[in-house]
């Protein structure tokens, strides 16, 4: 029993190599499909990413079914990733090929079709995003991009942007001055009166 579960039926190399490989290929049919909805995934890409990896464990795994040749697998997947990761944070040539560019997709109040359909955005899904980070439409949009992670970065429209502390400050002051001078006045009214 003992030698079943630590047994390899391949070699350590191979199993490192068909590892790298399918990580590889995996990471080259993201980047080929495009980032990804507004940093969701929708009932598809679950679908997608749940046989996907069934799809190529025994591309991994090989005939292998050891617990040894299961963590050499998990071991060089999580190495190859945090490595990659490393690289990806210095080197921003690297990045912008591995993980490409950000996509304009709103400008000016409006979408931009040939991005939508590029990213295989569809309007509402858009809309949706917008409404739950700004609590806005797609019209008090400056402009948005997606970024290559997912994540939806939106500038709204100057007339739309709300109140930061600094503003409500100088209204606070304002409003003490136009105080002060309706005191000032209604007391000095109550003297001549």
């Amino acid at each position: 029993m003992w030698h079943d579960i630590f047994a390899l039926p391949v070699s350590v190399a191979e199993k490192v190599v068909r590892t790298l490989l399918v990580y590889i290929l995996i990471l080259a049919l993201f980047r080929l499909t495009g980032k990804r909805g507004l940093a969701s995934l929708n009932a598809f890409d679950f679908v997608v990413i749940f046989l996907l990896s069934n799809v190529v464990q025994n591309a991994v795994i090989g005939n292998d079914t050891s617990f040894t040749g299961g963590a050499i697998g998990a071991v060089t997947l999580v190495a190859v990733n945090s490595v990659l990761n490393r690289w990806l944070a210095v080197d921003k040539r690297a990045a912008h090929i591995i993980e490409g560019t950000p996509t304009t997709v709103i400008e000016d109040g409006k979408a931009v079709p040939s991005a939508m359909r590029r990213l295989g955005l569809r309007p509402d899904e858009l809309s949706d995003a917008v409404r739950k980070q700004t609590g806005t439409e797609i019209s008090s949009v400056s402009h948005s991009r997606l970024e290559p992670d997912g994540r939806l970065i939106v500038v709204l429209r100057y007339e739309e942007t709300n109140a930061n502390r600094a503003d409500i400050v100088t209204l606070e002051r304002h409003l003490a001055k136009i105080e002060g001078l309706l005191h000032s006045r209604h007391d000095r009214d109550e003297k001549e009166g």
